[in-house]
Formats: structure tokens, C-alpha cells, sequence
């Protein structure tokens, strides 16, 4: 499940409106190419997006719907109850460490610093999500990498079309994708959530 995630690459942080509209930018996402869905808690009835997510999708091995904006370990027992395969925060918590090892899910909580990368790593959480990545630059994940070579890390907030390829020459093992993806759903429609996908995707390859 690790490889599939980082093989994938990209993370949708997905923050609906409402359930209809994080399905919908979901579904959408995953047509542009890219598999991992991350429903944040900040969305209506996320636990729901989740179930019925999981559920659309149990057929197609690469796609994995996890959660986000996980604060407590109520909502991590909710995400998890829900189905979700992984739990992200903009924080850590030994709480929800300890509660992801104990359920079999990852945990991928949000580090700003050397002494929070170290102290995440030592509670098992086998990614560590760089926030906010737009504050912190790609340059980060090198000084960190310097004495921390084995260290896996995923910026999120910052990452853009223009300097995604440089996040992962910078060592990312994947990166969170936010409102750059949603950004023209109100103008465009959720077609353009596809198009900008596609164009993350293709950034990369390039």
C-alpha cells in the first residue's frame, strides 16, 4: 500500500463544499491521473465522501481514499470506521500515532521542524507530510535529507504545477495537492479539475 501511494505520487486534499462536491472533485481528480484521495475533515459528512468513495472504487487496486485535517482521535476512529486507508494532519499526535499503528492505517502527520521529523518518525509514521510546503521550500526537504538521509517526505500547501518537478528532484516522495486542483471548478466546471490533474501528471513526467 506504501509503494502504491508514493508510486502514485500525487495526493488530492480535497475540501468540498458539501459531500456532493468533494465526490464529484474526486472522481474528477482521479480521471486527471491522479489516485490518492485525501478527504479533509473540514468537508460536510467527510466520513461519508470516504465510505462512499471506498466503496466506488474497491475495484481499482491503485486508488486509495484516505483522510485529512485528522485533529483528534475521534476523528481519527471516525476516518478509520469510514474506511480510510491513511490519516494526515497539519500537526502530530502521539495520540493518533499510537492509534493509527494499533488499527493498521499510516499516519502521515504535518512537521515543520528537524525535532518534529525525528520525534514523527519515532512513532512509526513511515511519511512525513511537510507544512506549510509553501513557508518551508523545496530546499527543506534537502537540509533534512542531509542528516536524516532515510527520512520520506510530502510537502503539502506550495506545490504548483511550475515547481512540482522541482519537489521531487529535491527528494518528496509525493506532494499534497490542494485548492490549486479545485481552483476553477466555479468558472469552468469540474472538468477543469481532470485538466489541471492532467497537467500535474504531465509537469512530472516532463
Amino acid at each position: 500500500m506504501l509503494d502504491i501511494l508514493k508510486n502514485n505520487f500525487f495526493f488530492a486534499v480535497v475540501r468540498g463544499k458539501d459531500q456532493a462536491d468533494a465526490i464529484t472533485i474526486s472522481r474528477y481528480a482521479i480521471k486527471g491521473g491522479i489516485r490518492n484521495i485525501e478527504i479533509t475533515f473540514s468537508t460536510p459528512n467527510a466520513a461519508q465522501v470516504i465510505t462512499d468513495l471506498s466503496e466506488e472504487f474497491k475495484d481499482c487496486k491503485d486508488v486509495v481514499i484516505g483522510a485529512g485535517t485528522v485533529m483528534t482521535t475521534d476523528l481519527a476512529k471516525e476516518a478509520i470506521d469510514a474506511g480510510a486507508r491513511f490519516l494526515v494532519s497539519p500537526h502530530f499526535d502521539a495520540a493518533i500515532a499510537s492509534l493509527a499503528v494499533d488499527k493498521n492505517v499510516y499516519y502521515f502527520p504535518g512537521c515543520a521542524t528537524a525535532t518534529e521529523v525525528v520525534t514523527a518518525m519515532r512513532a512509526q509514521c513511515p511519511i512525513i507530510k511537510l507544512f506549510p510546503g509553501g513557508i518551508l521550500g523545496p530546499g527543506f526537504i534537502k537540509d533534512i535529507h542531509g542528516p536524516i538521509p532515510e527520512v520520506e517526505l510530502m510537502p503539502s500547501g506550495g506545490v504548483a504545477i511550475e515547481n512540482v518537478a522541482e519537489w521531487k528532484k529535491a527528494g518528496a516522495v509525493a506532494v499534497g495537492i490542494g485548492s490549486a486542483l479545485s481552483k476553477n471548478v466555479a468558472s469552468q466546471g469540474y472538468q477543469s479539475v481532470t485538466e489541471i490533474a492532467k497537467a500535474f501528471v504531465s509537469a512530472l513526467k516532463e
